[in-house]
């Protein structure tokens, strides 16, 4: 399934690591994270360096519905609770900063990459007062916001509140233009990251200072990210013959859909579930089911997923790894605002490789004190991993393959061993290892994807076994195939 962006724009190829160089700065992943802060690098006179493991943007910036945007659903009301107004004002002033940042890029570079300026909304017809409350607290923080009524949304009844000067972009386009600012070595995995070494399959790169921009931090150990946050899935439809939206919204209720218009087409958003935790009902049908009740007629173009790291409190990690690794940095934990939060990262790494600040205060540091919310996600992410790990353990399926149906995959029993089966619409069976290579949790089945997704910390994998997103690094162990 390929995104709107992806199936209108190819990027260039780059070359691989060439065998063993040093750099001051080695940035870990070539998403809109890791472009970003080795651009803002070198815009400061820093030598940096990208390495990605197959082609830039190839990870999750190619399936953003693209929205840069300071409104992310309720928050502010939420900071100002959980942090207080200095710290809830940074994370205000820092997300309008980078809309800023962006517009000046695409100007400075001359970007043509759909760049538009556009207002974004908060809409609901059923919490009207947490609506009320959110204005007042983004007001409250600096940030211009109003509510008004919705218009143009095929839902009725519904309660909007407007930030104004927000943009949506064709995230690829900008991505490929900025990246050829900046030395990328693409299809060079890194394998591991040891002191001030960074090995791959290529050459070591030495380097004084190392940024995972990685989406999910593959290192475990120091940081314990994996037991800091969790993935959410969710899903776009872009459809055709549909009338043109003037902004970019997000519902608040539950269930609630993402609109925005990509040139004469709709972005048609929501489904989110946690990764390993697909529902009964496909969420790709369930999306289809809303877009034929708004726009009969209407037409799939495309059809696409994401994958968001969520935070314990909903903030980004992003700065100093941790405190053995005074010279390692992380941006992850992005949740649905990838894009803003990429150029947030970006500006706050740069700036503290470069020396102009250390914020191990700031609201973004990785090493902030977590609320007594926090506390009790941690113990959440806890109980859902030992669940993944005991269930790997303890559960063995009595049921064969025979029964499944063609298109559908399932984890059963074969020669007295639990293995994941997928059957295709010619009746050849796909075997694979159901033990994750990250921790040892068990994978489950995404039927709409057709994947094997681990519900502890998010990684993926195709029919074949092979290694779709990470925390993990490797692809599964068995691999078997049966039948024609």
């Amino acid at each position: 399934m390929e995104s709107i962006w992806s199936k209108t724009t190819e990027l260039p190829e780059r070359g691989s690591l060439p065998g063993d160089i040093t750099v001051d700065t080695a940035v870990i992943g070539g998403g809109m994270a890791g472009i970003l802060t080795a651009y803002q690098l070198r815009k400061r006179g820093i030598e940096a360096v990208v390495l990605e493991a197959k082609k830039v943007g190839s990870g999750q910036t190619k399936n953003t519905t693209a929205k840069i945007t300071s409104q992310h659903g309720q928050i502010y009301h939420r900071l100002l609770r959980r942090f207080g107004e200095e710290r809830a004002r940074e994370y205000a002033r820092a997300n309008e900063e980078a809309i800023t940042e962006y517009g000046q890029i695409v100007k400075a570079l001359k970007i043509d990459c759909e760049f538009l300026p556009v207002p974004s909304y908060l809409y609901s017809s059923q919490r009207k007062e947490a609506l009320r409350e959110e204005c007042s607290a983004a007001r409250r923080l600096g940030i211009d916001a109003e509510l008004c009524e919705i218009e143009g949304l095929p839902i009725s009844h519904l309660q909007g509140l407007r930030f104004p000067s927000q943009a949506q972009f064709h995230p690829l386009r900008f991505l490929g233009a900025v990246s050829q600012r900046v030395p990328v070595f693409e299809n060079t995995p890194v394998r591991r990251v040891e002191g001030q070494k960074v090995r791959t399959d290529h050459g070591t790169v030495f380097a004084r200072h190392i940024v995972f921009a990685t989406h999910f931090p593959f290192r475990n150990f120091p940081g314990f990210y994996f037991a800091r946050m969790h993935q959410e899935r969710s899903y776009v439809l872009s459809l055709k013959d549909t009338p043109e939206l003037s902004g970019m919204y997000y519902g608040i209720d539950p269930g609630g859909l993402s609109f925005r218009s990509a040139g004469k087409e709709v972005l048609l958003g929501g489904g989110a579930h946690r990764t390993g935790k697909s529902p009964e009902l496909s969420a790709y049908a369930s999306l289809r089911r809303e877009a034929e009740g708004f726009w009969p007629g209407c037409k799939v173009t495309s059809a696409y997923s994401a994958q968001d790291c969520v935070t314990l409190d909903g903030v980004p990690y992003i700065g100093s790894f941790s405190l053995t690794r005074p010279d390692w940095y992380v941006a992850t934990g992005f949740g649905k605002w990838g894009m803003t939060s990429s150029m947030v990262a970006a500006r706050q790494i740069s700036a503290e490789i470069a020396g102009e600040k250390r914020r191990e205060k700031s609201i973004f540091s990785p090493r902030r004190l977590f609320s007594a919310a926090a506390w009790s996600s941690l113990g959440k992410e806890v109980l859902e991993s030992s669940k993944g790990l005991l269930k790997e353990i303890l559960y063995l399926p009595g049921k064969e393959f025979d029964w499944l149906p063609p298109g559908q995959g399932a984890v059963i029993r074969h020669c007295g061993k639990k293995r994941g089966a997928y059957r295709d619409e010619s009746g050849k069976i796909y075997l694979v290892s159901v033990r994750c290579p990250h921790l040892g949790c068990q994978l489950e089945w995404n039927g709409d994807e057709k994947s094997w997704d681990c519900p502890c910390h998010g990684s993926r994998f195709d029919i074949h076994g092979n290694l779709i997103d990470n925390p993990a690094q490797i692809g599964l162990k068995h691999r078997e195939e049966i039948g024609q």
